[in-house]
């Protein structure tokens, strides 16, 4: 019975590599002007050298993963890749690149020098967190594009909630750590934006259920203060949120929204919770097919003022959002048949690139 789940599985991830993959045109036409804003889990990007107060050692030369500079050096470059794929699908750079599961500014730098995307002039937005093993989250954008204004770091706190907090104590509370939330304003044609990257507590462990809709209402609540101090500003929030777009961190948390028709000033739209129920997927987790990897945008943007940025279908001129996969990115045989193929497998380096499949939105006017 397992074997058919997993073959019905991997179907099901085919099937959405290659519904995937609709050319998005990004260049002006007819006097439009199209951006790309994405966001990518770059799954353990760490360099060879250890992080004071980080646990990195799995990834140094004599940790269990016997992490090299050659590795480095293959993975960076797996990374660039896939990021010079969808230049080369789209027929321009992102404007914003959201990632996760960065060591440090190093790798970024590293990152963005890499010859196949040093073309794009990525700028780099990062802060060193408090996450244990030392990943945060960071942004790349091109500055002729996006003009930065200002940026922030907005930590993992547990007031105030509407969650009750009272199964955990004090010191519970205290030694919890986690990525902190990235915020970036600045302005893009000259419209003003606000850009969420955030990455949010992991499944593992028995109370990730509250600690995800926590991380959710802290985002909720600072974009509900942005749009006070700049109204009309246009925010997005993207991540690898480590839940699906129908979960309540999403829903209720964020207010997600699957139609743009429902959206308010108090509401996010979310693309993905249509394309979820039509069975695309950005990763494979637990025996399922999900999306971790969501970008929501805020009314200002889901149903802009004529004349000015708003989002647009990209994938069967119906969904307003993307999953890029292609071959090279997906398993191709063996048990893992139609899933990503990563860096590592049951604890082997094969080369290969990232659990989780790059998504994106275009905006345009």
């Amino acid at each position: 019975m397992k074997r058919l789940i997993c073959i019905f599985s991997a179907c099901v991830l085919v099937f959405v590599a290659c519904g995937s993959t609709s050319q998005v045109s990004s260049t002006p036409k007819g006097g439009r002007t199209s951006h790309i804003i994405g966001f990518y889990n770059l799954e353990n990007l760490f360099d060879t050298v250890h992080d004071e107060g980080k646990n990195d050692y799995q990834y140094l030369p004599d940790g269990s993963n016997n992490w090299t500079e050659e590795k480095y050096a293959k993975k960076l470059y797996n990374m660039a890749h896939v990021i010079a794929a969808m230049k080369e699908d789209n027929g321009v750079w992102h404007a914003v690149l959201g990632v996760s599961e960065i060591e440090n500014r190093h790798v970024l730098e590293d990152l963005v020098a890499e010859p196949e995307i040093a073309a794009a002039n990525f700028q780099i937005v990062h802060y060193d967190g408090p996450d244990r093993r030392g990943v945060d989250v960071g942004l790349l954008y091109r500055p002729e594009v996006f003009n930065l204004i200002a940026t922030e770091s907005i930590p993992f706190t547990f007031t105030p909630s509407r969650i009750d907090w009272s199964q955990w104590t004090r010191e519970e509370m205290d030694a919890f750590k986690t990525r902190d939330v990235l915020l970036a304003r600045g302005t893009i044609g000259g419209e003003m934006f606000g850009i969420f990257v955030a990455h949010l507590p992991s499944r593992l462990g028995g109370k990730g259920a509250d600690l995800r809709p926590r991380g959710a209402e802290i985002i909720y609540q600072r974009a509900m203060e942005l749009q006070k101090e700049f109204p009309g500003i246009k925010i997005v929030v993207m991540g690898d949120m480590n839940d699906n777009p129908q979960d309540v961190s999403m829903t209720e948390f964020l207010r997600g929204k699957e139609f743009r028709s429902e959206v308010t000033d108090e509401d996010f739209f979310d693309p993905f919770l249509s394309m979820i129920k039509a069975g695309y997927a950005s990763l494979y987790y637990q025996g399922g097919n999900n999306i971790f990897d969501i970008i929501m945008v805020n009314e200002a943007l889901a149903n802009a003022k004529e004349g000015t940025f708003q989002i647009q279908p990209i994938v069967k001129k119906k969904y307003y959002g993307r999953i890029f996969s292609k071959p090279f990115m997906t398993n191709q045989s063996g048990q893992y048949k139609g899933t990503p193929f990563r860096t590592y497998s049951g604890g082997a380096f094969v080369g290969g690139y990232s659990d989780h499949y790059p998504t994106y939105i275009v905006v345009a006017k």
